[in-house]
């Protein structure tokens, strides 16, 4: 038998670190229909305005991230933004999140980003299903971290 433990969960101690400034952007992408994205530019989802959902959506799944993610610090965040770019077979989010923090803010914003897609999944979804009721054009790609900054304040 191995003298090593397993690890046990535990969050990472950050009581010694200072608070500094913290901001972390992500993106991530949807991809759908042509069709679906008329409605969109249209105004013709019948759930209501998915951009605006979405953003609101992000900006709720960033301030709660420590309650979805098992360990993760919460975190006084200080503004959370949200952008879309609707493209012809596509949106694409931004998500910044910014806090005077012990702990980095990157979670917060990918789950930002992550919810904002799955919310505007959530009410095109009638649009993109074929006769079968399955999603063949629909995905969530390329979710990532584009920026990280951290800014001693002294």
């Amino acid at each position: 038998m191995s003298s090593l433990k397993k690890a046990q969960p535990s969050m990472v101690d950050v009581s010694k670190k200072p608070e500094v400034y913290r901001m972390a952007s992500a993106t991530g992408v949807i991809k759908l229909r042509s069709s679906t994205v008329k409605r969109i530019r249209g105004g013709r989802v019948e759930k209501g305005d998915p951009i605006v959902t979405a953003k609101i959506a992000g900006i709720l799944a960033a301030k709660n991230t420590s309650v979805l993610i098992p360990l993760c610090h919460p975190i006084p965040i200080t503004d959370v933004e949200i952008e879309a770019k609707v493209l012809n077979d596509c949106v694409e989010i931004y998500s910044t999140v910014k806090a005077v923090a012990k702990t980095g803010v990157e979670m917060e914003a990918l789950v930002a980003t992550a919810t904002a897609l799955l919310t505007i999944w959530d009410m095109v979804k009638p649009y993109e299903k074929d006769a079968q009721g399955q999603y063949p054009f629909t995905t969530i790609q390329d979710i990532r971290v584009v920026k990280k900054v951290k800014v001693e304040t002294s």
